[in-house]
């Protein structure tokens, strides 16, 4: 085969490979403005403020996250995810001792026997069963809409970085056809300046070494 040939052969695969990587460069990066607009537009919509920095406890103070975006709109994937574990994991933690939605079932349920058992036995503790019992509900409520308000936002910071990740490999994507480009351009550049009779010859390695241990 001639070297001219096998030249412009492999400058059209290669010219072939770039334009498939950047098509997927342009898929990817075509996803990627997409989560990060669908993410922007929701969050928005929730009009969720951080505190102003004046605002803060001194526990609150404490939570990096909350310094860097105090007084914001939370509007991005991380923003959501720092809302999510330092502003409600925080409050959440101080709701009913770090005690979860499934943790306060139990106490809960125990409660509703005692004070079914002390209103059948006109029991004088009654009063205080059922004040406990509400305490436990209101506080149960309160850990369920937390929770559910915390998985929300960390299922966005999750959306959020498949976009981010999607960016990087778009990126990834646009360099290497560039770099398939370029080296196409290469062999095209050779093909040009190679005389059209030459033949590509290859290198027999067993006389090469002969040659070497003479």
């Amino acid at each position: 085969m001639k070297r001219r040939t096998l030249d412009i052969m492999f400058s059209l695969g290669g010219v072939l490979i770039a334009v498939l990587l950047a098509v997927a460069g342009f898929v990817l990066k075509a996803n990627a403005d997409f989560a990060d607009g669908y993410v922007a537009a929701q969050l928005r919509e929730q009009h969720i403020t951080f505190k102003t920095l004046d605002t803060l406890t001194e526990e609150e103070r404490r939570q990096p996250g909350l310094v860097e975006y105090a007084g914001q709109q939370l509007s991005t994937g991380k923003q959501a995810e720092v809302y999510a574990n330092e502003f409600i994991g925080l409050h959440l933690k101080g709701i009913a001792g770090g005690r979860t939605y499934a943790d306060l079932g139990t106490p809960q349920a125990e409660l509703r026997d005692k004070v079914a058992a002390a209103a059948k036995a006109n029991d004088p503790d009654l009063a205080a069963l059922q004040q406990q019992l509400a305490d436990v509900n209101a506080q149960r409520e309160t850990v369920f809409k937390g929770e559910t308000l915390r998985g929300l936002l960390l299922t966005t910071y999750g959306f959020s970085e498949f976009g981010t990740k999607a960016g990087q490999a778009a990126l990834v994507a646009y360099l290497a056809a560039l770099v398939m480009a370029l080296l196409a351009i290469a062999g095209f550049v050779h093909a040009r300046t190679t005389p059209r009779s030459a033949a590509f010859a290859p290198v027999e390695p067993g006389p090469a070494r002969e040659r070497i241990d003479a």
